[in-house]
């Protein structure tokens, strides 16, 4: 392809991930794979060149773009040797028109950057939600150590924040490897990894992963468990929930999985209410504290999902709750750094229930806030999470 015509294949792609963000379809990911499949002619250089485009165009963008070409405009301002592929060729887009419309540049639209900043992220806190994301590894310790592990890997892998990780160069095919195949690590964003951390979990407990998802935290929860005691995973998605069981056993990890019921969840976890000694809650949510891999996920948020996400958050916390025994402990874990999904909902749990104490583990990233504990990209090169660990008290 040409320059010029990648930049029209920007263009396409940009307007097919515009109108899912628009219409809450597919991932930018997930669109893009079947965009590439449905044009196998275009050479692998052209992909990665196309990709990047793309995802640097919707990093450019603030709110979400009328069009493709409004946004690679917006990518293009400022840049003439971008400017001059809007040149007419065959297959490329045509010459940009004086006061052609431009996509608006920013972090994110003006109502999300207000809760930022009133969330207390400043300028650059927030510029670091749509920087890069690393890739890290977390070592499976009921396999190999950490030290062992990078001594295997194909790549130069450093140690991360989390006891447990290595960070790999961008671009590793980390899930080719053989090393993945033996379930010698899982990727696992070190950020991740802390927030497992602060559930203090020890061998021999009764723990429950509440929103296991497709166990990604399951399996840590599981290594710290070293397979002594008993493990719970639960989501009420069917097909996320249904690829744990492999990874499980790929990883050594001995965890029982749960299907729940929306609505039936407290019946149908009825043989666990007020025995469980811990218990992971991580919580549907924003993920604002994930833009740096899903930039455009913020084009799909509006106030209403943000309320959306605080009743269900909410309703897991009472679920979670419940299952805790006396002198057991909860937390509860949001990828988001909007208060009104992590300080303010444990405040408000808090009020509420006031058989509950608030602990801060010691932890190696992060700062406290409200009730509970953040990481931030700009602040700890990790992705963005808000976390809190209660405990139910015995009398």
């Amino acid at each position: 392809m040409t320059p010029s015509a990648r930049v029209q294949a920007a263009i396409d792609l940009l307007d097919a991930v515009i109108a899912a963000a628009q219409g809450q379809g597919a991932s930018a990911d997930r669109i893009a794979v079947e965009w590439f499949r449905a044009r196998r002619f275009v050479g692998s250089k052209d992909r990665r060149a196309i990709r990047e485009m793309v995802w640097s165009a919707i990093r450019a963008c603030g709110p979400v773009p009328a069009s493709g070409r409004a946004a690679m405009l917006r990518l293009a301002d400022g840049d003439p040797a971008l400017c001059g592929l809007f040149d007419g060729s065959n297959y490329g887009p045509a010459p940009i028109a004086a006061g052609e419309p431009v996509a608006e540049g920013g972090i994110a639209p003006a109502w999300l950057i207000e809760r930022l900043t009133a969330a207390g992220l400043d300028a650059d806190a927030q510029a670091s939600l749509l920087g890069r994301a690393p890739l890290d590894v977390r070592a499976n310790t009921l396999k190999i150590t950490r030290e062992e592990l990078r001594a295997r890997l194909p790549v130069e892998a450093e140690p991360a924040i989390a006891p447990h990780a290595l960070r790999l160069p961008s671009g590793s095919a980390a899930e080719s490897w053989p090393e993945f195949s033996e379930g010698l690590f899982e990727v696992q964003d070190a950020g991740s990894q802390i927030t497992c951390m602060a559930l203090g979990v020890q061998p021999g407990e009764a723990v429950v992963d509440l929103c296991a998802g497709a166990g990604g935290k399951t399996l840590a929860l599981g290594a710290a468990l070293e397979n002594k005691g008993a493990l719970l995973a639960c989501d009420i998605d069917r097909a996320r929930l249904s690829r744990l069981p492999d990874r499980a056993v790929r990883a050594g990890v001995l965890a029982e999985t749960r299907l729940l019921n929306p609505g039936s969840e407290p019946a149908m976890l009825a043989d666990w209410q007020g025995k469980a000694d811990a218990v992971m809650i991580d919580a549907p949510c924003s993920g604002t504290g994930t833009w740096r891999r899903n930039p455009e996920a913020r084009w799909r948020l509006d106030a209403k999902a943000i309320d959306r996400y605080c009743a269900m958050q909410a309703n897991v916390l009472a679920i979670g709750a419940g299952l805790v025994r006396p002198g057991g402990r909860l937390t509860y874990v949001v990828c988001s750094l909007l208060d009104a999904e992590g300080a303010d909902r444990i405040a408000a749990f808090l009020a509420a229930n006031p058989g509950w104490d608030v602990v801060l583990p010691s932890l190696p990233a992060g700062r406290p806030h409200g009730h509970g504990w953040r990481l931030v990209p700009f602040w700890d090169g990790t992705d963005g999470f808000f976390f809190a660990t209660l405990v139910r008290r015995v009398n």
